[in-house]
């Protein structure tokens, strides 16, 4: 990893510090709708913190474009991180999810889920993803790697709403055990 990426990671970590979990910490105030704020905002919020004094737009717009997990969008002058709030619950509207979503955890928690299914584990969602790769990037941080693959169709006969966060990111309050298998890639 370059110098350069390996600032960029960092820098990353801190605009998801803001925009999903302490907000309120560095002055930076979100609509409570959408959890977006001006980009200028945010800017200013990263320049208070001396260690960042050196950030400028374009930083925090490269690292937006270069994040693997499409965990930020800018639209119209503000941003906003797309999920994983800790802080407040943002509202997502409804939408209609692809037959089947996966779900990236460790092998630890996999007894755990096939019993009580899929909870969001002091986060406000579950996440999910279209794809296997991407669901791979979200569950490898925390040991072995296991995926589950969710019958979007039976959740949905049990009641569970799906709400797409941009890109392949999908996100439900729960999802039953009974819509959750193992995925196995053979």
């Amino acid at each position: 990893m370059s110098k350069n990426q390996a600032m960029d990671t960092k820098l990353s970590k801190m605009m998801t510090k803001l925009l999903r979990h302490t907000p309120k910490e560095f002055g930076l105030v979100l609509d409570p709708k959408d959890g977006s704020c001006p980009l200028s905002a945010l800017l200013k919020a990263i320049n208070a913190q001396p260690r960042w004094s050196w950030v400028k737009q374009e930083d925090i717009e490269r690292v937006v474009r270069n994040s693997d997990k499409q965990r930020f969008d800018i639209e119209n002058g503000r941003i906003r991180a797309r999920y994983g709030h800790s802080y407040d619950k943002i509202e997502y509207t409804a939408g209609e999810p692809p037959a089947v979503l996966y779900h990236g955890t460790n092998k630890y928690s996999l007894p755990s889920i096939l019993k009580e299914g899929i909870s969001p584990m002091g986060r406000q969602y579950v996440h999910l993803s279209e794809s296997t790769h991407f669901a791979s990037l979200a569950g490898s941080r925390r040991g072995e790697l296991a995926i589950l693959k969710v019958d979007t169709q039976q959740a949905g006969q049990w009641g569970v709403q799906f709400y797409h966060a941009g890109g392949e990111v999908w996100l439900a309050d729960e999802v039953p055990r009974e819509c959750c298998t193992v995925w196995n890639p053979q």
